[in-house]
């Protein structure tokens, strides 16, 4: 251990030099007794060794030689101790030197934790004996010595309707007010995600998570906001730029610097575990003993460190936040809060608390708790526990819908969760938490069909609407009465600098009488003269940030489908048909500037007529059509004699109940002398009964009220078969297999592999198991694996592990894009650029075809030619797109 060499002032303003380990140890080299009695330790013969009192030769690490050392000086301590007792001293002692050198006779050296925290000692005051003893020497940490007990013994996986938070508030609270200034600390966060993380039930993950906010609701209210931030593994929305920017070397430099590790050692275990988290603590495990004792991680220091990291810019900010992170893994104690520290500093927590979870979880503990000066109303345990299972999903979905409704609208928990705190769940919530301007709202989302056949028949007997799917960025526009404008992505995500043509268009196509208003369209590149639209790769190449206008080389047209808010109204429970009429009478088009989505009205007898509105729609390099429904009516299988007479003109879809529940229940209750094959027929056909879809905005919800084709669906779509040759350690559940796999065409005329994609949709766990069983690079004597990338594999890149070329898989995608990534193909379509799959989806292994079978590059070159043939306009190659499947898309 290295000490500081250079000099300070003291505190009482005289200059003193400040004695390091190295002089102490000096002075035991010429005898058997050093200062104060402390046993020296001569080197040995060679210089390198050294021998203690009792003879033992020592060639011992650091640690052992500091557990040794420091029980020789207990025992020193303990002999002083009894000395002080029968003689106690009459005057102070403190290690010092006057300035002429002259080494001045004290009892023992003292090492204070934080010399500069501390300030100077008070002279007038002479220490206790009991002081005196502990303070004595320098002594040994151990990590798992002050670990929070009280925090790590809370059954938090009971059900929230036996679990009682106030029998461990009191001792929970004793325990802050002496450990961390009363703030709920961070090993209150950790015993939760250890729960949640040892269960795949998501009942126990609910029930965990419920039990947790309703302890911190009742024993700390200001820690539950960056608690539910934590939990969430996040800081701020998604529309407020507040990002770690952290990368792994300031992880893995904190970890080797914290813990002890070299490059090498870091590297072994996280090839071992795949895992940030998993390697965090196996390297603090390893960490038995520390020189200085951590300070209790809160829940609210580590929300503010984060955030502190996040606004740390400019000069100087990389060492500071490299501190922040070295001091939260110094701090956290014990090896579970250093896994959850470092997952929560990579933004990848694994305890499977998204968004939907949380929100239940809220809306469950408001239902049970309230803070402690609180005045609304709870339910009480014993009268939710006498309900039947039926009537309490009831009473919990009527909480949940408020609390997912309101997170829809506004989504951001600092304005939730405020509001809990004070009103609890209840209507007022929903205006309190309502749509806002400048606030996205969470859009609605279609459901996704095979074919328009299968379309059809779900929509049977209704009126729609089918629209073109353009092959753009999907956007929510804000406006406000006085002209400013806001953009936001499909993710929340704000565009408004990336689109100042759009910022700048928006205010002139109000009409008159809109002042302000929310609508949505699709972004989508365009040749301004001609009209004709350009693919999504040409739109990506569009600068993101401080965009000039007159610096835009890429015109774009926004094409609106939706109006959600209209001079301070909410339009969302408004049906479709009436939308979309105030939309197209309230705005003004401008031709290639704005317009309306392409739609055609139509009902599930018009089959020609919907296959060639598809068929213009891929046509023109749309990705499909979306399909949605016009009106608020009942689905007519749900119809029946007595609702014909009285129909409901808006009906409320209800959340069906489990077939095998019912019909179980129907066979105790049922009376003999009932038909059975009856029975089964009235219970058949209840079964086959379909929800009515409505035709209002529902936000965030994925619904049958709008259904998307989309020509990478389509079953008459192109395949193509590829050979994996390589593959990336998973993330999130997926961190035990290889995910995303690297895909091949083979180059006849080369005899080489050409990497041409990353694969990571269509496959099922079970398949994800087995490919990591048949590719396992830590069985040494696996010959299905490649040591180093095979000599006639083209790729740039470097997987987490190479595969031995052996299989062909067949392939779906949506398109074939240029690329600067991906070797294959190149020099057929473009000198300098080869091919790659847009949302490329796994098929099945082609068993009945060997590699020299798969897909070539010049089949991969002739379907981009039939792609581009259909296409009326060429247009120039834009850069490769982030090969990342999304189904949601």
């Amino acid at each position: 251990m290295n000490s500081p060499s250079k000099r300070r002032k003291k505190n009482d303003g005289t200059v003193q030099p400040v004695r390091s380990l190295d002089w102490f140890f000096s002075k035991q080299k010429d005898g058997s007794k050093g200062p104060a009695g402390v046993p020296k330790i001569p080197k040995d013969v060679n210089g390198e060794g050294t021998k203690l009192d009792n003879g033992t030769s020592q060639g011992l690490t650091d640690e052992e030689l500091a557990r040794k050392l420091q029980d020789e000086w207990n025992q020193e301590d303990g002999e002083q101790s009894s000395r002080m007792v029968e003689d106690p001293p009459t005057q102070d002692a403190a290690p010092q030197e006057d300035n002429g050198g002259t080494e001045m006779t004290v009892p023992v050296p003292v090492l204070r934790e934080d010399v500069s925290s501390q300030g100077p000692p008070p002279r007038a005051q002479k220490p206790s004996q009991s002081a005196l003893v502990a303070k004595s020497t320098l002594s040994l940490q151990s990590n798992a010595a002050d670990e929070d007990t009280i925090s790590t013994s809370i059954p938090f996986d009971e059900s929230p309707l036996t679990f009682n938070p106030s029998r461990y508030i009191s001792e929970l609270q004793g325990h802050w007010d002496k450990e961390s200034g009363g703030r709920a600390t961070y090993a209150l966060l950790t015993r939760c995600f250890i729960l949640v993380n040892e269960t795949r039930s998501r009942i126990k993950i609910v029930d965990t998570l419920v039990n947790l906010l309703r302890t911190i609701i009742e024993g700390d209210p200001e820690s539950l906001l960056p608690a539910v931030w934590l939990a969430t593994n996040s800081i701020s929305p998604p529309y407020i730029d507040l990002e770690l920017g952290l990368g792994g070397s300031a992880i893995s430099k904190a970890l080797r610097k914290v813990c002890g590790l070299d490059a090498q050692g870091l590297r072994k275990l996280y090839d071992k575990y795949g895992d940030a988290g998993d390697v965090a603590f196996e390297a603090k495990k390893r960490q038995s003993f520390t020189l200085r004792k951590p300070k209790p991680l809160t829940i609210r220091g580590v929300f503010d460190s984060l955030v502190k990291i996040a606004n740390s810019k400019g000069t100087g900010s990389v060492d500071i936040k490299q501190g922040i992170v070295e001091r939260l893994l110094q701090d956290a104690r014990g090896a579970e809060e250093s896994r959850y520290v470092v997952r929560t500093l990579v933004q990848h927590l694994r305890i499977g608390a998204v968004k939907t979870t949380m929100l239940i979880g809220l809306a469950r503990a408001f239902m049970l708790s309230k803070p402690p000066n609180a005045d609304f109303l709870i339910r009480s345990q014993a009268e939710l526990a006498a309900l039947d299972k039926p009537s309490l999903a009831d009473v919990y979905a009527k909480n949940e819908e408020i609390v997912k409704a309101c997170f829809a609208r506004r989504p951001n928990y600092n304005d939730l969760i405020p509001t809990l705190l004070e009103i609890g769940v209840c209507d007022e919530l929903l205006l309190r938490c309502g749509l806002a301007l400048h606030i996205p709202l969470r859009p609605m989302l279609g459901s996704i069909t095979r074919d328009l056949g299968e379309m059809l028949v779900k929509l049977q007997g209704r009126d729609f609407s089918c629209e073109y799917k353009y092959d753009g960025q999907r956007a929510q526009v804000h406006c406000d009465e006085r002209g400013k404008v806001t953009i936001f992505s499909r993710h929340l995500e704000i565009m408004t600098d990336k689109y100042p043509d759009l910022v700048a268009l928006v205010p002139q196509i109000r009409g008159e009488g809109v002042s302000s208003f929310i609508m949505e369209g699709e972004v989508v590149a365009i040749d301004r003269e001609s009209g004709e639209l350009k693919a999504f790769q040409t739109l990506a190449n569009r600068a993101r940030k401080d965009v000039v206008i007159g610096s835009v080389k890429i015109d774009v047209c926004l094409f609106a489908f939706d109006l959600m808010y209209l001079n301070g109204e909410e339009l969302l429970n408004r049906p479709f048909r009436e939308r979309r009429s105030l939309l197209r009478s309230l705005f003004v088009e401008k031709p290639h500037h704005f317009t309306w989505v392409k739609s055609l009205d139509a009902t599930s007898a018009d089959n020609e007529a919907v296959s060639e509105f598809f068929k213009s729609a891929t046509d023109i390099k749309c990705e499909g059509i979306m399909v949605k429904v016009l009106d608020n009516l009942p689905n007519p299988d749900l119809i029946s004699e007595d609702s014909e007479k009285t129909p409901t003109p808006h009906p409320t879809p209800t959340k069906p109940k489990p077939a095998p529940t019912k019909s179980k229940s129907r066979k105790k209750s049922k009376p003999a002398d009932v038909d059975a094959p009856a029975e089964k027929e009235k219970e058949k056909e209840r079964g086959t009964r379909r929800k009515a879809l409505l035709s209002t905005y529902e936000p965030d919800k994925r619904v049958d009220s709008w259904l998307k084709v989309k020509k990478d669906y389509n079953t008459s779509a192109d395949t193509i078969d590829l050979i994996p040759i390589g593959a990336w350690h998973g993330i999130g559940r997926k961190c035990n297999w290889w995910s995303p796999i690297l895909m091949a065409v083979r180059n006849p005329e080369t005899g080489s592999l050409e990497a041409v994609t990353k694969c990571m949709a269509g496959f099922t766990d079970a398949f994800y198991k087995a490919n990591k069983e048949k590719y396992n690079d830590e069985d040494e004597e696996n010959t299905n694996v490649a040591r180093k990338r095979p000599s006639f594999i083209e790729y740039g890149g470097t997987p987490a592990v190479w595969f031995e070329p052996q299989e062909v898989w067949e392939m779906a995608f949506a398109d074939i894009t240029l690329s600067p990534t991906y070797t294959a193909a190149i020099g057929l379509v473009s000198e300098e650029r080869g091919l790659s799959l847009r949302f490329p989806r796994f098929l099945k292994v082609r068993e009945d075809k060997s590699i020299d079978e798969a897909s070539t590059s010049d089949f991969l070159a002739e379907l981009w030619r039939k792609q581009k043939a259909k296409a009326p306009l060429q247009e120039k190659a834009g850069e490769k797109l982030e090969e990342v499947e999304d189904d949601l898309e």
